[in-house]
């Protein structure tokens, strides 16, 4: 099994109130899936997929990828497990201004210490699959939203992960656009068979998925095959 979420809680604190984001929530994630995480405003998705992406700890439970706790790790462990074995795609791209695409793409593994020379074929590579070669130069403000979500699922891609995450990655696009990124996202993981775990709040979005898991004030409400 790649991922396994254990009896996961989540709660805060505002004041005199404890608030539980996520309550005792398991699910087991194979590889190659394509995972949907829908629910209304607070039911916990994008709490769930900070804890599976070790972008947050849990209150209680297990975080496990690939038999390694992410749960259980510290500061400096989780922010090389997240270089190393994860991929984040998110609504506003965090692509960095002053970075051509090239750089962008490139930037995960250049944290590592390795050379641009060394990294820049796998990532004019990813760019290309990302319809993006003549782009590469490009800085974030001379690309269209469209072009700099293609930028960040190509970095997302750069150091192989085992696991891709997608936090709302059309809520910033058009209809059109965010279609043809859903439709990229689907592709891609037929044809790599990458796992994507996607939260989104849109039905349509959701169905570009072959898995979907419902949340519901905290709790996993269903979990049903697409």
């Amino acid at each position: 099994m790649l991922l396994e979420v254990k009896s996961l809680e989540k709660s805060y604190t505002r004041g005199e109130e404890t608030v539980h984001a996520l309550r005792g929530v398991s699910v087991e994630i194979p590889d190659g899936q394509f995972v949907s995480i829908m629910g209304p405003s607070g039911s916990g998705k994008s709490t769930l997929l900070h804890l599976m992406g070790g972008l947050d700890l849990p209150s209680k439970g297990d975080v496990i990828l690939r038999g390694e706790n992410i749960a259980r790790m510290n500061d400096s462990e989780l922010s090389l497990f997240r270089r190393q074995k994860l991929g984040f795609i998110f609504q506003f791209f965090n692509l960095l201004p002053t970075l051509s695409a090239l750089e962008n793409v490139c930037l995960p593994r250049l944290l590592g210490n390795e050379s641009l020379k060394k990294i820049e074929p796998k990532g004019k590579e990813l760019l290309s699959m990302m319809g993006l070669s003549n782009r590469m130069n490009h800085k974030p403000d001379q690309l269209s939203g469209g072009e700099m979500q293609r930028v960040a699922i190509a970095r997302a891609l750069i150091s192989d992960p085992l696991l891709i995450l997608a936090d709302e990655p059309t809520g910033n696009l058009d209809t059109k656009t965010g279609e043809s990124i859903l439709s990229l996202l689907r592709d891609m993981s037929k044809s790599t068979g990458k796992t994507i775990v996607m939260v989104t709040h849109d039905p349509k979005a959701a169905s570009y998925g072959n898995r979907l898991l419902k949340l519901r004030d905290g709790v996993l409400e269903s979990d049903e095959t697409l």
